[in-house]
């Protein structure tokens, strides 16, 4: 099977991966017998507009090379139309074909096994999570996690992701918890005190901080880890186990797993897939089979 697929590539990726990731995957896929339209987002707004062009003008297929953000903005794009969405890792994180099983590090690896998919007309249909008419595959962070994306992005230096290390110790600093209102599915509402609440299609954040590591992509449930009040001593001791996902076994830590939850805070904003999504309160809900990824077996 041949046909005309769209390739949407964020250049600044990854400090540039993302444009020297699209060309391996262009070449596999233009072996295959597929003619490849690329197309460049100037900026977030601009990628989205052409990729929601491309699946409103009939593109057999929608692939983005690129990290987390654009694979984020690609999702809204083929949310609920049938169009299926391929992947070629190339930012710094990468959390989504993490959880996906997708291949990391070998762009032209990815482009075979999107040919491969599309002969064999082969997708893997997986949920996302929506908040109002935001779409999101990864994990809704909420929180300390949050506090310190919102501190990070004010700063202008230093650059990179240190910027990031140095807004964590100054939350580290000033950490204390926050009283949440949190409903499941449809039960009542609670009051808790927690240091953050993620909200989980995906397993992982943050370039493999796996908070919920038992979220699975297609099981019509959000894994919610809450991570309750503790100390700077407490929290300290627990992060270095997220990156194994072996933090849900210390007593600070609860998981639930519901179709729906709602998070009510005072100052504090939600990220979801690493891109800011908005200020507390919000519903995200499971959309299940919401996207078809073209993917391996």
């Amino acid at each position: 099977m041949t046909s005309e697929i769209t390739l949407i590539v964020n250049p600044t990726a990854g400090r540039g991966r993302g444009a020297h990731a699209a060309s391996p995957a262009v070449r596999a896929l233009r072996n295959a017998g597929h003619h490849v339209r690329t197309v460049t987002g100037a900026d977030a707004a601009d990628a989205l507009l052409k990729a929601r062009k491309a699946v409103e003008g009939g593109t057999g297929a929608l692939v983005v090379a690129g990290g987390d953000g654009m694979v984020s903005l690609a999702l809204r794009a083929v949310a609920g139309t049938g169009t299926p969405i391929g992947v070629v890792p190339a930012g710094t994180g990468n959390d989504f074909a993490r959880a996906a099983g997708l291949p990391l590090g070998d762009p032209a690896a990815a482009g075979r096994l999107i040919a491969r998919a599309l002969e064999e007309g082969r997708t893997r249909e997986i949920d996302l999570g929506r908040v109002g008419e935001r779409w999101f595959g990864t994990v809704l962070a909420s929180g300390f996690d949050s506090r310190v994306n919102d501190r990070g992005n004010r700063m202008r230096y230093p650059a990179g992701r240190l910027r990031y290390d140095v807004a964590m110790l100054a939350e580290l600093a000033a950490l204390r918890p926050f009283r949440y209102r949190i409903a499941l599915d449809d039960g009542p509402e609670r009051e808790i005190e927690a240091t953050l609440i993620a909200v989980g299609n995906g397993s992982s954040y943050g370039g493999g901080m796996r908070i919920c590591p038992q979220a699975a992509m297609d099981d019509g449930l959000f894994d919610i880890c809450v991570v309750g009040a503790c100390s700077r001593a407490t929290l300290l001791r627990v992060f270095p186990r997220v990156f194994r996902g072996t933090h849900t076994t210390h007593p600070v830590v609860t998981v639930h797993r519901a179709a729906k939850v709602t998070l009510a805070a005072a100052d504090l904003t939600a990220y979801a897939d690493g891109e800011r999504l908005g200020p507390l309160p919000l519903t995200a809900v499971t959309v299940p089979r919401a996207a078809r990824l073209l993917a391996g077996v």
